[in-house]
């Protein structure tokens, strides 16, 4: 693994992505374990490379991470407070792993490197679970899909991160069209109102969110689903193309 201050890397300047998804009814957020002694967990995130578009760093950081190219992504806020780096982290990263000894020159070069203030740039990214094949960096023990109300204790400001994200897709949803990213391209209504529903995490009167969706006019009414139950069938729906 290359030292990220050997890289033509942007210094002090980092992208931490939200990874959305949504499985058995529930948001879920897509966080990796880091490969150290230590309870540390993170956002999936990297740096941006001094020739490299913004957006470009962080589709790279995305499709890296998942697998997948076709990505809903959105920047929603940047972090940027005068106090916020890693040395606490970073701190307690190497009492926890000795052998990470900064005695060394070249390791001393890379605190410096890491323990410096930050501004991060966050973006949160809307994928069909289904088509995503969590991927591991050599940092990482593991990598997982969370219940976004289930998240461990993550590093730096991550939790806060995932909050801000969460009130931005919230903010979004109805005028930027960003909730069905999260379906398969066909769905039912109850299937859409299941997922408001993870999001916002509340009840919806069926009738009064059936109106709402139909009203913003962007869904095209497909077939029926027939389920073989001795239920009504409902209809399938898909976003306007």
């Amino acid at each position: 693994m290359h030292n990220p201050s050997e890289q033509n890397f942007i210094q002090q300047l980092s992208i931490d992505c939200v990874i959305f998804g949504y499985h058995q009814k529930q948001l879920q957020v897509l966080v990796n374990k880091l490969n150290f002694n230590g309870n540390f967990w993170a956002l999936p995130g990297g740096f941006v490379f001094q020739n490299e578009d913004i957006d470009k760093a962080a589709n790279r950081i995305l499709q890296e991470r998942t697998g997948i190219s076709e990505i809903y992504l959105d920047q929603f806020y940047v972090f940027g407070n005068a106090t916020r780096n890693n040395l606490n982290f970073i701190d307690e990263l190497i009492a926890l792993n000795p052998h990470m000894s900064i005695d060394e020159k070249s390791n001393k070069v890379e605190y410096e490197w890491f323990t410096r203030r930050f501004i991060s740039i966050g973006y949160y990214a809307l994928v069909d679970i289904r088509k995503v094949v969590p991927q591991k960096t050599d940092l990482d023990e593991s990598i997982h899909w969370i219940n976004i109300k289930d998240l461990p204790s993550m590093i730096i400001d991550h939790n806060d991160i995932v909050l801000k994200a969460l009130e931005s897709l919230r903010v979004n949803v109805d005028e930027k069209r960003l909730a069905f990213n999260l379906l398969s391209e066909t769905f039912t209504m109850k299937e859409a109102q299941e997922l408001y529903e993870a999001i916002f995490d509340k009840p919806f009167a069926r009738n009064n969110f059936q109106k709402k969706i139909l009203d913003l006019d962007i869904l095209d009414r497909l077939e029926k689903k027939f389920t073989g139950a001795a239920n009504k069938a409902p209809f399938l729906y898909r976003l306007k193309k």
